[in-house]
């Protein structure tokens, strides 16, 4: 599938999934159905959701890494400053021809343009925080976060799935 296409579905899925409300007791709930999923699937993955500044639930699954941490910060950074998904942000960046670096302010030790992080929208409000998934390659770092955040808003998971790659 066209670069295009999963920029212009993963903008769907930022559009649909968001919250009526969000607060701690969410993010807890959030947290334990991505750690499930991980958990069920034997994913290497660490998991990161931050709200209002606080990192208010954290998990790290066996064969993750300390690289994985740093990885979900830089996520996290961007999908704050952005207020996008991490892997939509590297896709508006590359259609520009660019990458996360010093032609456009932004230190790669700091902001990243991987998949995997994914802002926590509340209707009426905006971004009130972010999640972040790293472990696996990129698009499934962020298919994990959409897929745990259409079974928490009780959304169909196959509608708003990127497709298969070839």
């Amino acid at each position: 599938m066209a670069a295009s296409n999963d920029a212009a579905l993963i903008l769907k899925q930022e559009q649909a999934l968001r919250f009526r409300s969000f607060d701690e007791n969410g993010s807890w709930r959030l947290g334990l159905k991505l750690r499930g999923l991980a958990h069920e699937r034997g994913l290497p993955v660490i998991i990161d959701i931050r709200l209002c500044g606080r990192q208010v639930f954290f998990a790290a699954m066996t064969g993750s890494g300390p690289d994985n941490c740093e990885w979900a910060q830089r996520k996290i950074n961007t999908v704050l400053r952005f207020g996008k998904s991490s892997y939509r942000f590297g896709f508006d960046l590359a259609a520009r021809g660019m990458v996360v670096g010093p032609q456009r302010g932004l230190d790669p030790i700091v902001y990243a343009d991987a998949g995997g992080g994914f802002p926590v929208w509340v209707i009426g409000t905006g971004c009130v925080g972010a999640i972040a998934v790293s472990g696996l390659p990129q698009r499934d770092d962020h298919e994990l976060v959409v897929e745990a955040l259409c079974a928490s808003l009780g959304q169909s998971y196959n509608g708003l799935k990127l497709p298969a790659e070839p």
